[in-house]
This record gives C-alpha cells, sequence and structure tokens, in this order.
C-alpha cells in the first residue's frame, strides 16, 4: 500500500468519525476545501460512492461502512503488533477517557490505579464529550448509559446524583448563579442553569473544574455532583437533589481490547475504586456539618 493511499485513508477516518470536513479540518492541518477534493480523489480512485453529501455533513454510503470497518481492523492490528512490541520495552500505555469530575477522582487516586511496578503508563484524556471507544480512540472510558454499540463491553458502577451548592454558612436565598458558557454546556448538569435559572447566571467559565473555587469564593450557586460538592468541606447543599439529573454510571471498553492484560487490570482497578463511592456517587453521604 502507498503511503500517500494510507494519509488518504487516515483522513477519510477523521471524517467518518466527524461527520464533516469541519471537524476533520480541526483534528488536522488541512482546510475543509483540501479535505473535501482527497475525498473525491479516493472515491474515483476507488470507484466507489463513501459519503451521502449534504448542508448538515457527511453521512456514510453503505461502501463507506465497509471501508471503515476495514480500516478499523487494520487499526487493531497495528495496535495490536505495537503493543506487543511496547511490551517488550515496558512502554505499553492504556488509555482513558473521562469527564471533569471522575478524572478528578482518579487523579486524587492515581496510586490505586497505576502502582509501583507496573510495566504500563497511563494516558488520561478529560472532557465532557462522550468517551469515543468505537473507533479505539480510548481503552478506557466512562458514561452515562449503556452502550448500544455491539462491539463494546461494559461494567455497570451504580448512579450519580447532583444538587445545587453554595458556601458553606453563606445566605440560601442568594439569588446568583454560576455556570460553565452555554457552548461548553454539553452535560446534563451543566445545562440545567439555562434551563431554569437563565437569568440569574452572574458568572461563566469554560470548564467545570472552576465551579467549586467560584462557589468557594463566594460568587453564587453552581450544580454539581454530589460526590464533588459533598467531598468539599467548604460548600453544602443549597435544598434537595435534583433527581432529573440522576444516571447511572458504567465502565466501557471495546469488547476485543478488554483482554488485553493491561487493559483487563486497570478496568479492574477502576471498578473497585469507582465502586468504593457508590454511597457518595448516589448522593447518599451528605456534606459534613
Amino acid at each position: 500500500m502507498k503511503n500517500t493511499n494510507w494519509d488518504s485513508y487516515q483522513l477519510f477516518l477523521q471524517v467518518a468519525r466527524t461527520g464533516g470536513l469541519t471537524g476533520a479540518s480541526s483534528a488536522t492541518s488541512l482546510s475543509p476545501a483540501t479535505i473535501g477534493r482527497r475525498m473525491l480523489d479516493l472515491e474515483q480512485e476507488l470507484g466507489r460512492a463513501l459519503f451521502h453529501r449534504s448542508q448538515t455533513g457527511y453521512r456514510l454510503t453503505s461502501d463507506g461502512q465497509t471501508l471503515v470497518d476495514h480500516l478499523l481492523e487494520m487499526e487493531a492490528a497495528a495496535r495490536k503488533v505495537e503493543a506487543w512490541r511496547q511490551s517488550a520495552e515496558g512502554g505499553t500505555t492504556v488509555r482513558i477517557a473521562a469527564g471533569t469530575w471522575i478524572s478528578w477522582l482518579l487523579t486524587e487516586n492515581f496510586s490505586a490505579i497505576r502502582m509501583p511496578g507496573d510495566a504500563f503508563g497511563i494516558s488520561l484524556t478529560i472532557g465532557e464529550a462522550r468517551a469515543n471507544l468505537n473507533y479505539r480512540e480510548s481503552d478506557i472510558g466512562i458514561r452515562a448509559f449503556e452502550p448500544e454499540e455491539s462491539n463494546l463491553a461494559a461494567r455497570r458502577l451504580g448512579e450519580v446524583a447532583y444538587a445545587v451548592y453554595i458556601r458553606r454558612n453563606a445566605n440560601q436565598d442568594d439569588i446568583r448563579w454560576i455556570a460553565v458558557s452555554e457552548e461548553d454546556a454539553i452535560s446534563a448538569y451543566l445545562r440545567w442553569p439555562y434551563q431554569h435559572v437563565r437569568s440569574a447566571i452572574v458568572a461563566t467559565v469554560n470548564r467545570p473544574r472552576s465551579l467549586p473555587d467560584l462557589v468557594r469564593a463566594g460568587a453564587g450557586k453552581a450544580v454539581l455532583p454530589c460526590f464533588v460538592g459533598d467531598l468539599d468541606p467548604e460548600l453544602e447543599r443549597c435544598g434537595g437533589e435534583l433527581p432529573q439529573l440522576r444516571h447511572r454510571q458504567w465502565i466501557v471498553m471495546n469488547a476485543e481490547d478488554r483482554h488485553r492484560p493491561e487493559i483487563r487490570t486497570v478496568t479492574d482497578r477502576m471498578t473497585r475504586l469507582l465502586k468504593s463511592y457508590t454511597d457518595l456517587f448516589a448522593g447518599r453521604r451528605a456534606s459534613r456539618s
């Protein structure tokens, strides 16, 4: 296979994964126009239509999906070879994708995830977007719902509760609210202020990690996971749980890769750690008095 062809296939996967030229452009150094031309050239070379093109994006044709499946098999084989090579050098890496607060909990308890003497490293990707394991961009992910994809395996961890938090001993009637900026409010709990108290939002940040800092500073109220707010001695709940935000939580892995020793080891350790916080996640452990 020529290198130029493989480059085109990798670019094709970027378009397929992101659903269009703009997303693929953000993930590469190429312009949308260049990517569009490369996709037309690839279709001409293969003699098959790979996309249904529209104003809303690029949707795979049946031939396009077949090509994705073939390329994913090639990527999986390449990863196995690389993992095999790295194992001889002690350099295997387990890639974890998790949201802001689960990542915070993992880093606070990192010694329970990777232990001295382990022959693998950890790469943690933090973000609110859904962990995408379908294309093996990560080895282990945390999701708020059971995966429907047939090639993914999951372990249920329990439920996550949310509540409104304010600085301890502050005025519970404070009408000021803190929120993540609307364009960054991907998760349901981040959208809640815009749906219920939009006019009372006095400050926004672009990352959830700053919400407790502003609440501690007395800037206003914010919605937080109970396992975050209830662990903070400077915060207290303002009212009860927000039941509409409660959701289940799952550890997700690719069904084939989950049997790799390093992935199984990290998954087992993460499961033990996160299940030890079951009551806190579910909001059954109140803030300190």
